[in-house]
């Protein structure tokens, strides 16, 4: 009497309604697949190793759980670095202000301050003592960074809290001239609870250019940073410096600033932090482009898309009342230089700068001092 066969759909059939193989008969034959299946759901042949528990795949187990660690795994959530504050509570006194400095969540943001600062200089964001990082800590204070200090070397100590003056009012060493410009953004822009700015050599080559990025190039620009905005050049640190860029911020999460920078905000320090990484590597990737030939744009309505998902991860964009004939319009980049020496005009009604004699004298005896040594 030939035993009974056992095939991989019997398996499977079982696993279905039982969730093991105990109710297949022990005494039968195998079949490859059958057997392969039974690997790959960890379980053994009944009368191999006792019941479906005893057959079951094992794995290591904390035999406790670590103080604090929930029995099953957490909801799963985004991470949040943003600090909140009880509107109407905050220091008074220069003793309360110490206080304050001093207290844990305080504590932990100047040390991820100083992280963030470590960051931008090993990047080659900045140099020297160059850059800055402000933190809203308050109806009306803020952490700033010091200033003449290298971002590559500081600590949680070196920052300081300063009001939405720029009134000093903790820290041992003296608060950055730039502060201003970071309070201004705020005070425009509620929502901007961090500032970082630097001088990223591809960004700051565009505002030094004042050329500003086109749109509609790569889509992570588009949701993450938005249309980057341009802020005509001030004497930093001065109050017309921080008017102007106060004013841009308030339709930009990123600003070239002309001559001098770039400054972003964000929601928390690793979040502006972070637009300043997008914005570098947006415009060196665009100017790259323009080198490999015509850069390409994506549509209009697939541009209207990411603005729609900017919206729903709560970044305002004041492209989201334009037509989409408006989204990608680019008309004012022109990459690239030409350079044209004498001739007609060309078509577009253009005409040539007028010579100089004098220099065109030098030229020629230059061209006829040349020719005569080759001859």
């Amino acid at each position: 009497m030939s035993k009974q066969v056992i095939t991989a759909k019997d398996v499977e059939q079982a696993i279905a309604s039982t969730g093991s193989v105990a109710s297949l008969p022990g005494n039968v034959v195998w079949t490859p697949s059958a057997l392969d299946m039974l690997r790959e759901h960890g379980l053994s042949k009944p009368g191999s190793g006792g019941s479906a528990e005893a057959s079951a795949k094992k794995f290591p187990q904390a035999a406790t759980l670590p103080p604090g660690v929930p029995s099953v795994p957490p909801e799963p959530a985004l991470i949040d670095e943003e600090y909140r504050w009880e509107p109407g509570h905050e220091p008074k006194t220069p003793e309360e202000f110490q206080r304050f400095y001093y207290s844990a969540p305080i504590t932990k943001l100047r040390e991820r301050m100083a992280q963030i600062g470590r960051k931008v200089w090993q990047r080659g964001y900045v140099d020297g003592n160059g850059g800055n990082l402000t933190v809203r800590v308050g109806d009306s204070i803020v952490l700033c960074t010091p200033t003449l200090k290298s971002k590559g070397e500081l600590s949680a100590d070196d920052m300081c809290i300063v009001d939405l003056d720029g009134n000093q009012k903790a820290g041992s060493l003296k608060r950055t001239s730039e502060v201003m410009t970071h309070l201004a953004i705020m005070k425009a822009t509620p929502k901007a609870k961090a500032c970082c700015h630097a001088h990223p050599p591809h960004a700051t080559a565009w505002a030094v250019a004042g050329i500003r990025p086109p749109t509609c190039m790569i889509p992570e620009a588009e949701v993450f940073l938005g249309e980057i905005g341009m802020a005509e050049y001030q004497t930093p640190g001065t109050p017309a410096n921080a008017k102007a860029v106060g004013e841009v911020a308030k339709d930009h999460m990123a600003i070239l600033m002309i001559n001098h920078g770039v400054i972003t905000w964000g929601k928390d320090i690793e979040d502006a932090f972070w637009k300043m990484e997008n914005t570098d590597a947006y415009c060196q990737t665009v100017w790259i482009s323009t080198l490999l030939g015509e850069p390409k744009t994506i549509t209009q309505p697939q541009a209207r898309d990411l603005i729609e998902l900017r919206a729903k991860l709560g970044m305002d964009d004041k492209r989201s009342s334009w037509k989409e004939c408006e989204l990608c319009d680019n008309s004012d980049f022109r990459p690239g230089a030409v350079c044209r020496i004498g001739g007609p005009a060309d078509s577009a009604g253009d005409h040539s700068a007028p010579l100089n004699p004098e220099a065109e004298k030098l030229v020629q005896a230059l061209t006829d001092q040349l020719m005569a040594g080759m001859k």
